[in-house]
């Protein structure tokens, strides 16, 4: 075991995973990567809407700990989700504004999906 400076010990013969996290409206999928043999392993958990973070951090919890996986063997987490898909599209979120100064119009069209001519 080597230390490098400013870093946790680096373990050349623990694995490394990668874990991708999914927060959708009803479940919160994850998949856990083994870098190294390519296993994967896959957990759901309901998600929980007032707080999604509590459902995420549920089923981050439980891959982990049924993967026998610590945190620190996490080389990346990827997050995705359709809650602030779905607000938009239901129109459930708070009402709210831009404000833009000179220069930057072009915002404007960007966040509508086109561009001024």
């Amino acid at each position: 075991m080597t230390r490098r400076r400013g870093r946790e010990p680096y373990l050349s013969h623990r694995a490394r995973y990668r874990l991708s996290i999914d927060i959708g409206g009803t479940f919160t999928d994850l998949v856990l990567i083994n870098e190294e043999t390519g296993e994967v392993s896959v957990a759901k958990v309901l998600s929980t809407p007032k707080d999604p973070s509590i459902g995420a951090f549920e089923g981050f919890r439980r891959i982990l700990r049924e993967n026998g996986v610590d945190p620190s063997q996490l080389t990346a987490v990827i997050h995705a989700t359709t809650v602030v898909t779905n607000t938009v599209i239901e129109r459930k979120g708070a009402v709210t504004g831009l404000i833009t100064t000179k220069g930057f119009r072009d915002v404007l069209e960007i966040g509508r999906e086109r561009r001024a001519k």
